[in-house]
């Protein structure tokens, strides 16, 4: 049995020879009410997830600045939060160069344009063979990736060009309506089985296939110019983590340089994949942004509005 422990004997040093990992140097300020934006995101203590915002927003601005490509790639719930009008206006501006979505995404960005409402309750519309059944929005999906289909274009353009050609009441809400009007490349990147739409007959493989297609080469041509630019995932967990990836690769495999292409991923939750598609793998300068969408985007489009250079 061991004998009776004694502190006396413990070896001990002064504090003053200690690295700690918390300095009061780094707390947060208190900015008065009524101060500016960047005297607001510079009070955020200098720790964790606030300086990884700084960090982030400071290269985001020397982007911007210099005039390089900014994807944002937002999942559904992006739409889902309310937060469209901070994705076009971040477009308007020209600091969003390319948006890239999932086929959710398109789902309700074409249903806000339509109806100015979109997201039905799945838990009573299931048990009752109602869910996913909207035929309007089956058949806007069906025509837009049979028009792209036939012309050989991407699902995002083409359907972003019918809301506006169609005039939808709602279409100052759509990002696909915007980018059509602003010229900018927006792309839609489909599963097929996970959208509403493909349970209709109106769907057909080899439409929605080849207008995907035709958006993931051209997502992979973006991603290819982002060697002084930035990728954006935003609220997508598999798709569009997954889309970044093989583009990587395939610029990678054609010879181009991504070394300075800075890589974020916005989400609730830290999640596997894009924590290792879009902040590990490709990229050195990787940051992960743990937060509420409906916080962190409008947060993120002030800091990117304001700041030197603008």
């Amino acid at each position: 049995m061991a004998g009776e422990f004694h502190p006396e004997g413990l070896k001990r040093h002064s504090m003053r020879e200690r690295r700690s990992l918390v300095n009061a140097a780094n707390f947060a300020a208190l900015p008065e009410a009524g101060c500016s934006v960047d005297e607001l995101i510079e009070s955020l203590p200098d720790i964790l997830a606030g300086a990884n915002f700084k960090v982030l927003l400071r290269r985001l601005r020397e982007i911007r600045d210099s005039g390089g490509p900014v994807v944002m790639a937002i999942g559904a719930h992006v739409i889902k939060c309310g937060l469209s009008p901070v994705v076009i206006d971040l477009m308007r501006r020209t600091i969003v160069t390319t948006v890239a979505t999932n086929g959710a995404g398109a789902v309700h960005d074409w249903e806000i344009a339509f109806a100015g409402e979109t997201s039905e309750e799945v838990a009573a519309e299931l048990p009752a063979g109602r869910f996913g059944m909207t035929k309007e929005t089956a058949a806007a999906l069906a025509e837009a990736a049979h028009l792209a289909h036939e012309e050989r274009a991407g699902l995002g353009e083409t359907l972003g060009r019918l809301i506006n050609e169609r005039g939808l009441d709602y279409r100052e809400h759509s990002i696909l309506a915007a980018a059509a009007e602003y010229g900018v490349p927006a792309t839609v990147h489909v599963a097929v089985g996970t959208d509403v739409v493909h349970m209709h007959p109106e769907a057909d493989g080899a439409d929605i296939g080849a207008a995907t297609m035709a958006d993931f080469r051209k997502i992979c041509m973006v991603v290819s110019t982002l060697s002084r630019g930035a990728w954006l995932n935003i609220g997508s967990a598999v798709i569009l983590p997954e889309v970044f990836l093989k583009a990587v690769a395939v610029a990678r495999n054609l010879g181009c340089d991504l070394d300075g292409m800075v890589t974020a991923n916005f989400d609730m939750f830290d999640l596997y994949r894009p924590r290792t598609n879009v902040v590990n793998r490709p990229s050195s300068n990787g940051f992960t942004i743990i937060g509420r969408h409906e916080i962190m985007l409008p947060l993120l489009r002030m800091g990117l509005i304001s700041g030197p250079g603008e």
